[in-house]
């Protein structure tokens, strides 16, 4: 039986805090750790304490629709 592939995804945009290269970083989806394919630096994932930064997208107000619903009639184009 073969083994488990590695859930790794590259982060785009990531810069290594130790080599400084760009687009290396990938996160191990498995173990939760951020690793460096150039250099091999790894860090662990944070314990808590990091929230989520708010944004357009992340409010509650964002996802909700207050827009009303409203009937559509559909006309053929040759009685017009």
């Amino acid at each position: 039986m073969p083994d488990k592939p590695n859930r790794r995804r590259f982060i785009a945009g990531a810069v290594c805090p130790r080599c400084a290269l760009k687009d290396k970083i990938v996160v191990d989806l498995d173990t939760d750790q951020r690793l460096c394919v150039s250099c091999g630096f790894s860090e662990d994932r944070p314990d808590g304490g990091v929230a989520e930064l708010p944004t357009r997208v992340s409010r509650a107000m964002a996802r909700r629709v207050d827009t009303p619903a409203e009937p559509v009639t559909l006309l053929d184009g040759e009685d017009s």
